[in-house]
């Protein structure tokens, strides 16, 4: 654990319990403590993930990349009107924490996953922009594979459009719409756990790897 972020919970009266138990949930979860822009910063292979913040009534953590968050449970606030990624939930006692913990935890996770995909926002770019043609014409040859798709909340579409649109080759989209058509077709995000292994639900943790032993 980080020295500085020691001392900034320290000084964060009356948020320090708060801010504590998110710091622990946080680590938990695997990620990296440093200190960046004099607020405790959470990272996943060098990459900012999280930040821990105080305010004048409340503090708060934020998601670097909240916007590509399932948010299933609708915590997520903007950051502010200059913010387009970054989504954030607001604290105000310990309480808050501890009802929402194990919510928090899969939120945080989820958050790690996308970093781990390497999915990046892609906020100048509207949906028709980043909507590859390989996926429209894997719905043109299957019908039920494009309802499912719009069925899914528009976060989880956008999650799986950025996925997609992120491989440079050709055959590398096909396979990835490929690879994730069954879990499209069940109504599952990108980084959803379709198992019921998973100990972080409903992020995939990965548990469904013993079943293929």
């Amino acid at each position: 654990m980080n020295r500085q972020v020691d001392e900034f919970i320290a000084d964060a009266k009356p948020f320090s319990t708060i801010l504590q138990l998110l710091r622990t949930l946080i680590l938990n979860c695997n990620l990296v403590e440093d200190f960046k822009w004099r607020n405790p910063c959470y990272t996943y292979n060098s990459k900012n993930v999280i930040l821990l913040s105080v305010f004048k009534s409340y503090c708060a953590i934020t998601f670097i990349k909240g916007e590509l968050l399932n948010d299933s449970q609708h915590l997520l606030l903007s950051a502010g009107p200059n913010t387009k990624a970054a989504r954030v939930i607001k604290f105000t006692s310990d309480t808050d924490v501890l009802n929402l913990s194990e919510i928090i935890k899969s939120y945080i996770c989820e958050a790690r996953e996308i970093e781990k995909l390497g999915i990046k926002v892609s906020h100048n770019k509207p949906i028709d922009s980043i909507f590859p043609i390989e996926l429209e014409q894997a719905f043109n040859l299957d019908f039920s594979f494009k309802s499912a798709f719009y069925k899914l909340t528009p976060g989880r579409q956008r999650g799986y459009l950025i996925y997609f649109s992120g491989a440079k080759q050709v055959k590398t989209r096909i396979s990835r719409i490929d690879s994730y058509k069954i879990k499209i077709l069940d109504g599952f995000g990108l980084n959803d756990c379709i198992c019921g292994l998973s100990k972080k639900m409903p992020v995939c943790d990965g548990a469904h790897k013993i079943l293929n032993k």
